[in-house]
């Protein structure tokens, strides 16, 4: 069963930075789509950054392309990604979700993926 643990949520000040990871085990590595989506208080989950383990063409939303980078790692048994997140903002603030699927192209909508993480609490704010 896949597993995903998301890291490095906090709180920030308008302008700076912070940097998620997401660590995923128990499924095929051969190939992968892992991205992250984000839901603020009141608002529907969006999408925002997404890549897959041929690493060709990662995907960022409009609203964070310039200042989001989407990036991964292998290990043995696990493959992490991380969310780079620059000059951040207040409408940045957010519950961060990981989400993967076994397959090997940029996933952008939600019912594309099959295991989530529990989501990683990003705060912006003076």
């Amino acid at each position: 069963q896949a597993r995903l643990v998301e890291s490095g949520g906090g709180l920030v000040q308008p302008g700076g930075s912070l940097r998620l990871s997401c660590a995923a085990s128990g499924f095929t590595f051969d190939y992968w789509a892992i991205g992250w989506f984000r839901q603020a208080p009141g608002k529907e989950r969006e999408s925002v950054s997404h890549i897959s383990s041929s690493r060709n063409s990662p995907y960022h939303a409009d609203s964070v392309k310039g200042r989001f980078t989407i990036s991964s790692d292998n290990a043995k048994d696990t493959v992490t990604v991380y969310l780079q997140m620059n000059s951040l903002k207040p409408e940045d603030t957010a519950v961060y979700y990981c989400a993967a699927a076994n397959i090997d192209r940029v996933l952008t909508a939600e019912y594309e993926y099959d295991y989530w993480g529990q989501g990683t609490q990003v705060t912006v704010s003076s």
